[in-house]
């Protein structure tokens, strides 16, 4: 008896310490995997934009959305302009692998190829922001802006978002009455707008964000756009410039970008390719409310502390830049057939849309006098 339960406490032992090794073996095979699964993927981004500027505070806005969102799997670091390659070199930088994506806009690729600042430059033939990026994802922008950037060998994935505000005309010696008063004045701006402008008879000069008020300052230009209130704030440009021209056709609808490198991005797996494209869009919406805060902070603080007069464009330039812009446009979809394409696609989108938008949306300028009145005086309710 004594031997019988020896040998069957002897199983039983032998059958316990089996099951337990193949347990921590197991163990030891997942381990590796596991260790693979959670580390980091590390990405070295850069901006078009100075650091003091809120387009770099977006650009890293947009790297923390993903970097939380991902639970830290892929962490994006965003470097300001000039880090690494100057603001117009981020095209080729991400395309080769220099850097592993980047946030600009497309307009800083015009020398590329002029369609892409279809994107950004111009009247939008009657649409805003919000809807030119509605055309781009449920109009057929996607698939025409791929096509393009594979037109010129570009190893990128592009993702528009941040829908911009109309940007103003610019910052001038004094203010600009009719068309004439822009011949012959350096003027710097981007994209299209660089053939609306000098259509229009000024000189102009394309320089990057963070290159303008130094240039302005130095006599190389006489005045300037860039894009709203609080960039042109924190880079001085009421250090040099006391009158600023609002609203204007030559941007009014364009957008942000956000460029990863091909290669590393098609690495990704499916799941961070996911988060990836929510976060930027959480990241467009959260850009766009965070612009109407500050940019109206900004424009009151320019003209209580700074003392910039800001006049509303003429509608006579606002018409002859309509104009100018019918006679360039047609010319490069002349020149250029896939400029011709995306221009098409554009502008029997907007028919719809801006249709739409103009017939059902109430016009807030009643709304706003009513309240505030034409002196800014808050009605009391």
């Amino acid at each position: 008896m004594t031997k019988i339960r020896t040998t069957g406490e002897g199983q039983a032992s032998r059958r316990k310490f089996l099951g337990e090794a193949a347990a921590v073996a197991a163990v030891a095979i997942a381990a590796p995997s596991i260790a693979r699964a959670q580390t980091p993927t590390s990405m070295r981004w850069q901006s078009t934009w100075p650091a003091k500027d809120i387009f770099h505070e977006f650009a890293q806005d947009y790297a923390k959305k993903v970097n939380d969102m991902t639970g830290g799997e892929l962490k994006i670091e965003v470097l300001p302009a000039g880090a690494v390659v100057p603001a117009f070199g981020l095209l080729d930088a991400v395309s080769k692998g220099t850097l592993d994506g980047g946030h600009g806009v497309m307009v800083y690729h015009y020398g590329k190829q002029t369609a892409l600042a279809l994107w950004g430059s111009g009247p939008a033939f009657g649409m805003d922001a919000n809807m030119l990026m509605a055309w781009h994802k449920y109009g057929g922008g996607k698939e025409l802006l791929e096509k393009l950037y594979a037109s010129i060998g570009a190893n990128v994935i592009s993702l528009p978002y941040g829908a911009m505000p109309t940007q103003p005309l610019g910052w001038f010696k004094k203010p600009i009455g009719k068309p004439e008063d822009l011949s012959g004045l350096k003027f710097r701006t981007v994209g299209i707008s660089i053939d609306v402008f000098s259509g229009m008879g000024a000189a102009v000069n394309a320089l990057p964000g963070g290159e303008i008020v130094s240039a302005m300052d130095r006599g190389l230009l006489d005045a300037a756009e860039f894009n709203n209130a609080s960039s042109d704030r924190a880079l001085g440009f009421a250090d040099v410039s006391k009158v600023c021209m609002l609203q204007s056709y030559h941007q009014n609808a364009e957008q942000f970008e956000i460029l990863f490198n091909k290669t590393k991005y098609d690495a990704l797996p499916d799941k961070l390719k996911a988060i990836i494209a929510n976060a930027t869009e959480a990241a467009s919406q959260d850009m766009q409310w965070k612009a109407i805060d500050r940019y109206s902070q900004d424009y009151a603080e320019l003209q209580s502390k700074n003392g910039v007069k800001f006049y509303k464009t003429p509608e006579a330039l606002l018409k002859k830049q309509l104009e100018v812009y019918d006679e360039v446009v047609k010319k490069k979809a002349a020149d250029n057939p896939l400029f011709k394409e995306i221009l098409d696609s554009q502008i029997a989108f907007a028919k719809r849309a801006a249709r739409w938008e103009q017939d059902t949306v109430v016009n807030r300028r009643m709304a706003f006098d009513h309240y505030f009145g034409a002196n800014g005086a808050a009605k009391k309710i």
